[in-house]
């Protein structure tokens, strides 16, 4: 019996000090979140509380516009856009991508003045209102995983605030380099007379898409994991960014997380894009109401799947800074 004991203490001494892997418990982590669905309920509560006014709000509004443009038929060929475009977008972009192209442009150009003012004021209405619910809801999801949390909606609120704006940054910049792109591959070619780049320009704007895909999940983990220690800690924004860069190996571990979620999201789009494709083979016998059921169906599996991801990511984060502080007590004593 002593020899067993001795044995055990030294097995769990070599289980403490080996390397905890960011998602070594990754299926575990899967499994506990899908053995509570209230969690995702509540995610899926809160996202699609503001997501389904906003979108309504957005639809009223854009219909409005499209319809002062339109003398109140809705029908786009009034604004330029022939039959044949709108019942074939891709044959009619495949056959001439440079007439749909232009086409599309004489469009924007006529209704830009009338969604740069819409924009102006609803961009910062769902602004603040994605903040205050985000945090709110967040909140609860973080509080409903573990209750010895401690809310701190004014920190969340700040957090939220600057990961909003790094986000529009990371967009500003992918925008840019697809006017680059573009600018490089058919506007310089059509200017002296050559045929554009089509193929060199889908390539580089897949290429720069996934590379600032990566990128943003490479760092953005600094976003998610600075509320948790918000509430963990009770800290304010400034103090739990700052605690967020500052946690050593956890770093690593958490940059790990955010990438597998990140090709978990790419897997969830893939997805969805086959799904959504699958009944097209069959659209001699299928209804225009059954295609559209099917791709509403389709298009809410995904954002529910999603918001799964988002709290096993959280619930990630919590578990992998509960083993670190639980190691770093043990390490103490």
């Amino acid at each position: 019996m002593p020899a067993t004991g001795a044995q055990e203490s030294e097995q769990a001494m070599k289980r403490d000090a080996a390397p905890i892997r960011g998602t070594q418990s990754f299926v575990h982590t899967l499994s506990s979140c899908w053995q509570r669905p209230s969690l995702t309920a509540l995610e899926v509560f809160w996202r699609w509380g503001f997501g389904i006014p906003a979108i309504l709000l957005v639809g009223s509004r854009l219909n409005a516009v499209l319809a002062a443009h339109t003398n109140g038929t809705f029908n786009l060929s009034e604004m330029g856009l022939d039959h044949a475009l709108l019942i074939d977008p891709v044959g009619a972009l495949t056959a001439d991508p440079m007439g749909v192209v232009a086409k599309a442009d004489h469009v924007v150009a006529i209704m830009s003045p009338d969604l740069l003012h819409l924009t102006e004021w609803v961009a910062p209405l769902a602004f603040i209102a994605w903040i205050v619910v985000s945090s709110f809801g967040r909140s609860a999801v973080l509080r409903r995983a573990d209750a010895r949390l401690i809310a701190k909606p004014g920190s969340l609120m700040a957090l939220q605030a600057i990961r909003i704006a790094a986000l529009l940054g990371t967009f500003a910049v992918w925008t840019l380099s697809i006017g680059r792109i573009a600018n490089f591959t058919v506007k310089a070619p059509i200017a002296v007379g050559q045929e554009p780049e089509l193929v060199l320009y889908c390539a580089l704007s897949i290429l720069s898409t996934l590379g600032l895909f990566i990128l943003w999940a490479v760092v953005s983990w600094v976003f998610s994991i600075a509320p948790l220690l918000a509430m963990v800690r009770g800290l304010d924004a400034c103090a739990s960014l700052k605690a967020a860069f500052r946690l050593g190996s956890l770093k690593g571990k958490l940059v790990e997380i955010n990438l597998v979620m990140g090709i978990v999201k790419i897997a969830l789009l893939v997805l969805a894009m086959v799904f959504s494709a699958s009944p097209l083979p069959f659209e001699t016998a299928a209804t225009q109401s059954f295609l559209l059921c099917w791709w509403l169906g389709v298009t809410l599996l995904y954002f529910v799947a999603s918001d799964f991801f988002h709290v096993v990511r959280l619930v990630a984060y919590l578990d992998l800074w509960r083993t670190f502080e639980q190691r770093d007590t043990r390490d103490s004593v």
